[in-house]
């Protein structure tokens, strides 16, 4: 079998991910915080390190602000719902997933204002156009930095500098980057960062979560309330970090895999990861160039993208050719909207989506040359 849906779900992960959940549950298995016996020590220390390795992934002083949740979606609905106010603007792009759109269009209801910036066709955005956007109202800026549709990394860092300009909170969704790419918070001005654990950064599904930069606690209201361990003399939410935001039994054996996923990480160099990912990019992307009745979107150039990649055959449904990938070469690929509607109408495919192949770390370059010739095989057969 040949997995190429990496930008859902990484898979398979490192050894060390299975093996550090099996140890948790073998030998730990208590809840962090909730005791004072050993084994609750114990835990608590697999979540910390947890926090501690992630606050060094991304550059962030303070484990303490690194707040778990169990997705990135439940991390970006906290930066939205938590900081923006009635009659506040928030500024976002055309290439962003349902998980940033949905509540965007939920707050709308209730008095925000929001300003969609439109990308180009290759899904790129223009910081000049953000900067146009911005209001005296405008609050935040909320951007993916890359697109789970195709792969476009967007200029963060420029996007960044032009909300600490304007005083304006910046929070990057690193669902499709996290792992894969260098992020530093300090360096690209992010305030917010939202990331999930289960796709680049190797770690279990269950596993995500918001990293705070310094003093934004201050104008971020958590959206669950509930017990969390401490001061339970109070029947007020802690307002110190990271309790504030975290309420109730943690994912202990997640975050023990989502450590072990993360030093891999480490250990192998963000670089390192990257160069790979690049290159069985570059050949996906140029074989499907020459292969006929193929339409491939987004730029060509791997370089200035993630590892995804969408396209279409010509006479043939998105839906048709994952289904003959899957059925008869064994290939798994992601066809339809990616739940991602808008970046489909950004790049000309609404309504009826893509087939997108995302590789991951473990895919080789047979894998992917094997890959080309089942798709090439379909294409010639829809002919």
């Amino acid at each position: 079998m040949i997995y190429c849906d990496n930008a859902a779900t990484s898979w398979p992960k490192p050894e060390a991910v299975y093996q550090a959940m099996e140890n948790f549950m073998r030998q730990l298995g208590a809840s962090p915080g909730r005791s004072g016996h050993r084994l609750s020590i114990e835990s608590g220390r697999v979540v910390y390190e947890a926090r501690e390795i992630i606050a060094r992934l991304f550059n962030l002083d303070d484990p303490l602000r690194v707040v778990f949740t169990k997705n990135a979606t439940e991390a970006l609905n906290l930066a939205i719902c938590g900081v923006l106010r009635p009659i506040d603007h928030v500024i976002t792009s055309s290439m962003e997933h349902n998980s940033v759109m949905r509540p965007f269009r939920f707050i709308e209801k209730h008095g925000v204002s929001l300003t969609v910036v439109p990308c180009s066709s290759t899904g790129l955005l223009d910081p000049q156009d953000v900067e146009k956007a911005m209001t005296a109202q405008t609050r935040l800026i909320m951007l993916n930095h890359a697109s789970n549709v195709v792969g476009t990394l967007q200029p963060a860092e420029e996007i960044g500098a032009i909300a600490r300009r304007h005083k304006v909170f910046f929070c990057l969704d690193t669902a499709q980057t996290a792992g894969a790419y260098p992020i530093d918070m300090k360096a690209m001005n992010i305030d917010l960062l939202a990331f999930t654990g289960h796709k680049s950064l190797f770690g279990p599904p269950g596993t995500g979560g918001l990293c705070i930069a310094k003093g934004v606690e201050e104008f971020l209201e958590p959206i669950m309330r509930g017990g969390t361990g401490s001061a339970s003399e109070s029947e007020y939410q802690p307002f110190f970090l990271p309790d504030k935001y975290e309420s109730g039994t943690p994912n202990t054996v997640g975050l023990a895999g989502l450590n072990a996923g993360v030093s891999f990480i480490l250990d192998q160099g963000v670089a390192t990861i990257r160069s790979r990912e690049e290159k069985v990019t570059q050949l996906l992307i140029e074989g499907l160039k020459n292969i006929p009745h193929i339409t491939l979107y987004g730029c060509r150039d791997a370089r200035a993208r993630v590892g995804v990649v969408s396209f279409n055959i010509e006479g043939l449904s998105p839906s048709e050719v994952a289904m003959q990938l899957d059925e008869g070469y064994d290939i798994m690929s992601r066809p339809g909207l990616q739940c991602a509607p808008r970046a489909h109408q950004t790049i000309g495919t609404f309504p009826f989506g893509t087939v997108r192949l995302s590789p991951g770390h473990f895919t080789t370059e047979d894998n992917i040359q094997t890959t080309l010739d089942a798709i090439a095989k379909i294409a010639a057969g829809a002919d």
